[in-house]
């Protein structure tokens, strides 16, 4: 059985998705890509501050499930230039601490709307 996973505090799918599906205790969350939620335009900014607002974004469905980052146990990103690895990096700390979820981080050729950073999730509840 899956149930949907929807909030408006996170920007709305912009295809055939859903933003999150929950199947027993697992989350998987879809890819989020550095919309702002309220106008669902991709957001001015270095790739720190875009990367702020994915994360923003996934903690929103996060917690629209009943969790939170600190339950993520995978994470997968993908940024269209890999010299943005260390901010990335750096940025992450700011969301998450040890243990960290397990990564996957992959150079792509081109996002969604133009974006540079992608971040999609597994989730555990309880």
């Amino acid at each position: 059985m899956r149930t949907i996973i929807q909030t408006d505090a996170a920007p709305q799918a912009i295809g055939p998705y859903s933003q999150a599906v929950r199947a027993g205790d697992t989350v998987y969350l879809s890819g989020q890509i550095p919309l702002d939620p309220a106008t669902g335009t991709l957001i001015d900014g270095d790739i720190a501050t875009q990367t702020r607002r994915v994360f923003d974004n996934l903690r929103a469905v996060c917690e629209a499930a009943g969790g939170s980052l600190a339950g993520l146990v995978r994470i997968g990103i993908y940024l269209t230039d890999l010299g943005d690895f260390a901010t990335v990096n750096e940025v992450m700390k700011d969301y998450f601490s040890a243990p960290y979820p397990a990564r996957s981080t992959i150079q792509v050729s081109a996002l969604p709307r133009g974006a540079n950073v992608e971040v999609d999730a597994i989730l555990v509840l309880g």
